[in-house]
């Protein structure tokens, strides 16, 4: 099974592993952690982000010069207003008319200095978007099964989605916002400490207060964020769970049960939202208050200098608005906070999905896979740095294998085995006896805790996983089907065969008669979850699938379970054909269907309790002989 690139919304987990899917529980958070993580994650766009920093910086500047110059307009128009009472003169509209010349020419290049700095922002927070998504998407190849056994769907899902966007969003307002509001706070300063020390010092008294109501607001908050983005992944991931079983839910009256589940999720979600939402809302009142307070003690205070005579008129306007523009960026300063805090939250979900562990490190020096006429060559370099080069034939080795999905909790605690190429090997015993999880050793979904399994004599660890993997070819109980039609769904075995080489591989499979009856045969698209078809005819097309691989070792998991019986002679009849000269691993639970294999393994308990071809194993009348004698027995009543 070529490790290609895989379709879009492949399904169908791999048997059973660890656990059911179940949602993790509280994590520990680190907001300074995340941030500086998020800090480095930006850094490759440090020179983009310098020039937005630059046109923020120019496009603040233009704008704080303004209520300078525009007080000067008003000081000439009072002057002249005072002129025209004394009988001393008049109005200099003149001098008002270039004053506002300039200040359209000031704001149109604040405008736009601050379209740029968007327009490049933007761009920023979209790449950042797309390289956090490819990042998770070839984190996923590397993660081991055993996470996305453990972890729900919808729980990933909502790492990709929601976090994402939560992380993009906020970037795109409150990066521009941060640099725009700094440099507005930093450059209205300056600019109110020339106009009048005493009234800056007035003003600055309400920083301190405003600062204490929103380090008390975000302290009181910051929890409820960190809740909200953990419960929007619960509900996704409950909500994912339930459309995905939703004819099981159905027929077993779990309709009362799911929505109640359901219930405590979103309830959850709906409190911390709410306290999140309500409180981050707080911060722009409370700021605004402060605010005016001290609005009116500068008022109080300029009027008193200019009735001093210590100041003109048109600097207290203008510092009136600077004051005004003074507390407007603390107060996006503290709504930004709140952004941030929920950026946190999504970021630091998408970072600990990053920093999963990934599978085992491929070896240095692996041997490799290469097909050619039709046959599989090996090549390594041996022990005497000699390059070799060696037809692949099929041998398997089991020696001494113990392994456990916990490692304190070993299920398969000595299995051995020797399988000779072209062999058909079948694996039965009861259900949790460890069949399957033999699969997935020897794929190498998992690795051994102890022991070793080799092919060729080449211990598989040696393969990377991609050639390893490339000479198996699986059909599963669970049938993997993806959202195209029925020709891709069986190209994928082998992506670049041609279309006579799936038609060849859909008659061997007795997929072709089914697929005609339909309105547009091989162009049929599967619906999302692959309903527009029955079990059955799923999984004819999965045996398709592995026809059209032609592998070298073929593994069969209850392949036939889905088809009537009349179906299951005529794939028996395609797949004993397909296992000729290849080593073949069936998986059953009918042993009926097993009974020419040359080598049967009987498990219990994670171990081989007997092993021998089907009249040998009958002959020692021991745990084979019970499982096939209560089959038949099963069957007799049955009839």
């Amino acid at each position: 099974m070529s490790e290609q690139k895989r379709p879009p919304r492949m399904r169908g987990p791999m048997g059973h592993g660890p656990g059911a899917a179940a949602i993790p529980g509280e994590k520990a958070h680190d907001f300074k952690g995340t941030i500086k993580k998020l800090l480095i994650y930006l850094g490759k766009y440090k020179l983009a982000i310098a020039l937005v920093l630059f046109f923020a910086v120019l496009s603040a500047a233009f704008n704080i010069i303004g209520p300078k110059i525009l007080g000067q307009a008003t000081t000439e128009v009072f002057n002249g207003i005072l002129a025209q009472i004394r009988g001393t003169g008049g109005i200099n509209f003149g001098y008002i008319g270039m004053i506002v010349l300039i200040m359209v020419a000031l704001y149109f290049f604040s405008s736009g200095f601050s379209f740029v700095q968007g327009w490049v922002m933007n761009n920023i927070s979209m790449k950042v978007t797309y390289r956090f998504r490819k990042d998770i998407s070839q984190k996923i190849n590397r993660m081991p099964l055993k996470y996305f056994e453990s972890t729900s769907q919808g729980e990933v899902l909502s790492r990709i989605t929601n976090d994402v966007d939560t992380v993009s969003h906020s970037l795109q307002q409150s990066l521009t916002q941060i640099i725009t509001s700094v440099t507005t706070i930093i450059g209205v300063l300056i600019m109110m400490f020339t106009i009048s020390v005493p009234m800056t010092l007035t003003a600055l008294c309400i920083v301190p207060l405003s600062l204490v109501f929103v380090m008390l607001i975000v302290k009181k908050s910051q929890h409820y964020f960190v809740d909200q983005q953990d419960y929007l992944g619960h509900v996704n991931g409950q909500v994912e769970e339930v459309y995905g079983g939703h004819v099981v839910m159905k027929a077993f009256n779990g309709e009362k049960e799911c929505a109640e589940t359901f219930e405590k999720y979103n309830d959850t979600l709906y409190k911390s939202a709410w306290k999140s939402q309500f409180l981050s809302g707080l911060i722009m009142p409370a700021t605004n208050f402060v605010g005016n307070l001290g609005y009116v003690a500068v008022c109080i205070l300029g009027g008193t200098l200019a009735a001093g005579g210590s100041i003109a008129v048109g600097d207290i306007q203008a510092f009136i608005q600077y004051v005004r523009t003074f507390t407007q960026p603390i107060s996006q300063l503290a709504n930004i906070t709140n952004i941030l805090q929920q950026t946190a939250a999504a970021a630091e979900r998408v970072f600990e999905f990053l920093d999963e562990e990934e599978e085992s490190p491929e070896a240095e020096n692996p041997i490799r896979v290469t097909a050619e006429n039709g046959a599989f060559i090996l090549h390594y370099t041996d022990e005497n740095g000699k390059a070799v080069s060696e037809p692949f034939h099929g041998n398997v080795s089991f020696q001494h294998v113990s392994f456990g999905y916990n490692p304190d909790k070993i299920i398969v605690n000595d299995f051995s085995a020797e399988v000779k190429a072209g062999q058909k090997v079948a694996i039965v015993g009861p259900t949790g006896a460890g069949k399957t999880t033999m699969v997935k050793l020897l794929m190498r979904f998992y690795d051994v805790n102890s022991g070793r399994i080799l092919i060729d004599g080449h211990d598989i660890k040696r393969f990377t996983r991609h050639d390893l993997r490339s000479l198996f070819g699986m059909v599963l109980q669970e049938t993997w089907l993806y959202n195209d039609t029925i020709r891709e769904n069986i190209r994928y075995g082998r992506l670049d065969a041609t279309d006579d080489e799936v038609l060849a591989a859909s008659k061997a499979a007795r997929v072709d008669h089914f697929v005609k009856t339909m309105p547009d045969g091989y162009d049929v698209m599967m619906n999302e979850e692959s309903t527009n078809v029955s079990q059955g005819q799923k999984q004819l097309l999965t045996i398709a699938r592995a026809i059209l691989a032609d592998p070298k070792i073929l593994i069969l998991d209850e392949a036939t379970s889905s088809v009537d019986t009349k179906t299951e002679l005529d794939i028996q009849k395609a797949m004993d054909k397909l296992m000729q000269h290849r080593t073949s691993f069936v998986i059953a639970h009918r042993l009926s269907t097993i009974r020419d294999a040359d080598l049967i393994l009987v498990m219990n308990n994670g171990d081989i309790v007997e092993q021998g071809n089907h009249k040998e194993l009958l002959r020692q009348n021991g745990f084979y002989a019970n499982l096939y004698n209560a089959q038949f027995e099963s069957a007799e009543e049955a009839s």
